[in-house]
């Protein structure tokens, strides 16, 4: 990819609608709106409105990088499925990146990065150890044993305690951070973003029987 080439990145997996533009080294415009709703109707014209502040369109993109969870069930579909879409009308690749490795990106060493998964809980994924921790969602109030490391994200001072590590904010904004993860894949037989769920959905299907239809 050629190094000033653009990529948008774009995020709505927690209550928030955000995005940014990076082209090489270069942040070139962010965005970031806080909501509990609403990212469907907010998210296309924040685009917009981001492009035209970098003085670009569209068709100037090389690449799209989305986040795609953990988190709000919808808002991970919103977003993933808005890069589908926009990949395939412009004809660039998409590339989804997991909150949680954004997070991690530009810290050094072992890195415990989370993300607050509510109900008490968190996800939580392992970069730079040996055997892990892979993604998965714990108990704050029952944290397992964990292998020192620098913490980052949601409580991460807690975190830090348990494992005897330390604590440190995100080297980069969240969409910057995926857009410079995306910008760095190989286009080659990239697979379509796909939504990273850990827990199952609090809304499940009505188990009654559906209604018998009458002749």
């Amino acid at each position: 990819m050629p190094p000033d080439s653009l990529v948008l990145a774009f995020d709505t997996s927690a209550a928030h609608c955000a995005a940014a533009l990076v082209s090489g080294d270069r942040l070139l415009a962010e965005r970031y709106a806080p909501m509990e709703k609403g990212q469907a109707e907010y998210l296309m014209p924040m685009l917009a409105d981001l492009l035209a502040q970098a003085g670009v369109g569209w068709r100037d993109l090389a690449r799209i990088g989305v986040g795609t969870g953990p988190g709000n069930f919808t808002g991970v579909r919103i977003s993933v499925a808005a890069a589908r879409g926009l990949a395939l009308g412009l004809g660039i690749p998409a590339f989804g990146v997991s909150a949680l490795q954004a997070q991690a990106l530009g810290t050094a060493g072992a890195v415990l990065s989370s993300l607050d998964a509510r109900k008490g809980a968190l996800y939580l994924q392992g970069f730079g150890l040996p055997n892990g921790p892979a993604a998965q969602i714990l108990d704050l109030a029952n944290l397992p044993a964990l292998p020192p490391a620098t913490c980052i994200g949601f409580a991460a001072d807690t975190l830090a305690a348990h494992c005897a590590g330390q604590a440190a904010p995100p080297r980069y904004a969240l969409c910057e951070a995926i857009a410079r993860l995306a910008q760095a894949q190989s286009a080659t037989d990239a697979p379509r973003p796909a939504p990273f769920y850990l827990r199952s959905a609090d809304a499940a299907p009505p188990s009654d029987p559906p209604p018998v239809i009458l002749p």
